[in-house]
């Protein structure tokens, strides 16, 4: 198959397409980012987009692609509601309904997060706008939409874009909620399984993720 990723330079991002380079299922990974992502190989391409709401200039580039697997986002700590949901919902959107025209049957993955606001009325505002968020991808015209919403992770060995505050946290919750990890092989594995052999869920929890990966 062929896939896109976005988010390459990020924790998520990056440890998706180490799966992806990694895994004989995945022939060809399009990176695409507002910024350069440095690795040589043979299966990797680039397309450097600083504004993602711009995407549809490169229309050609895009076509040909049997997935995305979206792994870009932003924390909503210290954000406003406004400037969230344009940096997550609209910017989100705005890419996928660009790749869904150019592949009619593409399959498109969403990285969420654990208790996503799906009613999109709750008390936590980052968790109400990816809930829209994946409420919203799931009524464009791809093949099939899943939702991954992944807890704590551990990465791929060499991997660039991983925060040392980040790795205490997933250390103390490996010590007294070791359910609740994945790792990033497992999340990368489970997104490719989704596209050859689909999933009954369009939103999938860690269990799920974890059986996904393993199917």
């Amino acid at each position: 198959m062929k896939v896109i990723i976005t988010g390459t330079t990020g924790m998520v991002g990056e440890g998706v397409l180490f799966e992806c380079l990694n895994n004989p299922e995945v022939a060809e990974v399009l990176s695409i980012s507002r910024r350069p992502y440095e690795v040589k190989h043979p299966k990797f391409k680039e397309l450097i987009v600083p504004d993602f709401f711009q995407l549809a200039n490169h229309m050609e580039s895009l076509r040909g692609y049997d997935a995305c697997f979206f792994c870009a986002g932003v924390s909503s700590v210290g954000m406003k509601e406004d400037k969230y949901t344009l940096l997550t919902y609209n910017t989100t959107l705005a890419f996928a309904r660009v790749v869904s025209e150019a592949n009619s049957n593409m399959v498109f993955t969403y990285v969420s997060g654990m208790h996503t606001d799906s009613s999109e009325k709750g008390k936590s505002m980052w968790a109400r706008v990816k809930g829209k968020t994946e409420n919203d991808l799931m009524k464009l015209p791809f093949r099939a939409v899943y939702n991954f919403r992944p807890g704590a992770m551990l990465p791929f060995k060499g991997q660039k874009n991983w925060k040392s505050i980040y790795k205490t946290i997933v250390k103390f919750i490996k010590a007294f909620a070791p359910k609740s990890i994945l790792t990033m092989q497992e999340v990368g594995r489970a997104m490719i399984n989704a596209v050859i052999k689909g999933y009954p869920k369009s939103i999938l929890e860690i269990v799920d993720i974890k059986e996904l990966a393993n199917k």
